[in-house]
């Protein structure tokens, strides 16, 4: 009974043994993933902040400007690409909507973010844009990759439809939740405008034709939680400005926008308890399985010797493969 015990368990032993790397390295990679069908709201505030009033072209100081940000998943349109790519995609259709001290809407700008559901990999497929305009994306955008590394990644903004390197500044504690902190500069670059504006009769084209330019810079910064490769907050010194041409008469340039944008503090609370949560689903796959498993199958392998030992009582003669011989029949 001792034996067929000890050999259930050492193969319960070897059957954990094995899952434990299976978890990390193969379950994990296929099956944590982010939604098809997510849907995300921020809210960011530059308190105060620059802002031009297209009526008079003038740049004025305005206590807060607001930015909401949408990010909707598309479950019909990651089916439709999923077919060609042959893998798990998601499709985000985001949406910048910037408004005024009086709610106004001072510009909005929609993209459609398409790619891998693992590894946040940019997928080029049709629909890729950014407010209208087709674009390849390279990089990541809105979140790093599932166990985010301290390395610098490529990052890409969707302002002037450029990737460029945001890099890895350390790590820090952000509301008891140990991140890592990224930042990338964005130069003065010439970006297009927004082809939604708020002021009736004045379009993209109609500020082209006056051979005004639109140009913007910024800071961008990111603490992002590793193990799920979210963001639990963000900031940029935002810049834009207006240059050249017939509409800003004899001035050489004009402040569209100006400010310190930050997360308001009911979104970074969100933000932090939603990640906390998703942070254990993660580690379930990650960490604590795997290591569970491991852990469960070196006991019961112990436990197995255990019992094989117990069951040689001392002074038992070993096997030795010979059959005993027979007694002889004694003649009288």
């Amino acid at each position: 009974m001792r034996r067929k015990a000890g050999l259930v368990l050492l193969a319960l032993a070897v059957f954990f043994a094995t899952t434990a790397p299976l978890l990390r390295w193969y379950a994990f990679p296929r099956l944590v993933k982010i939604p098809p069908d997510r849907y995300e709201t921020m809210v960011l505030e530059a308190k105060p902040a620059t802002l031009i009033d297209y009526g008079t072209m003038k740049a004025k100081k305005v206590p807060e400007v607001t930015i909401v940000q949408t990010l909707k998943g598309n479950v019909e349109a990651s089916e439709k690409i999923e077919k060609s790519a042959d893998r798990d995609v998601v499709v985000w259709d985001a949406l910048s909507y910037v408004q005024g001290p009086d709610g106004k809407m001072v510009s909005k700008i929609p993209e459609r973010y398409i790619f891998d559901a693992h590894s946040q990999e940019p997928v080029h497929a049709t629909g890729e844009m950014v407010d209208g305009d087709p674009v390849r994306r390279e990089g990541i955008e809105f979140k790093w990759p599932f166990l985010t590394e301290k390395r610098d990644y490529e990052y890409f903004d969707a302002q002037a439809r450029v990737t460029k390197p945001i890099h890895y500044k350390g790590t820090r504690t952000f509301r008891g939740v140990e991140v890592y902190y990224f930042e990338q500069t964005i130069p003065w670059t010439k970006v297009p405008m927004p082809k939604t504006l708020p002021v009736k009769g004045i379009t993209p084209e109609s500020i082209a034709k006056t051979g005004t330019t639109r140009w913007y810079t910024t800071v961008r910064k990111f603490w992002v939680e590793p193990t799920t490769g979210a963001p639990v907050y963000g900031e940029e010194i935002h810049k834009e400005e207006l240059r050249g041409g017939t509409l800003l008469g004899d001035r050489d340039k004009v402040t569209a926008f100006s400010g310190h944008v930050k997360m308001r503090e009911d979104y970074i609370r969100h933000t932090v308890d939603l990640v906390k949560s998703q942070r254990v689903l993660v580690l379930l796959m990650t960490s604590y399985l795997p290591w569970g498993f491991l852990g469960l199958g070196v006991l019961l392998l112990a436990l197995a010797l255990w019992l094989e030992a117990r069951g040689r009582t001392p002074g038992d003669p070993e096997p030795t493969g010979e059959p005993e011989p027979r007694p002889q029949p004694v003649n009288a």
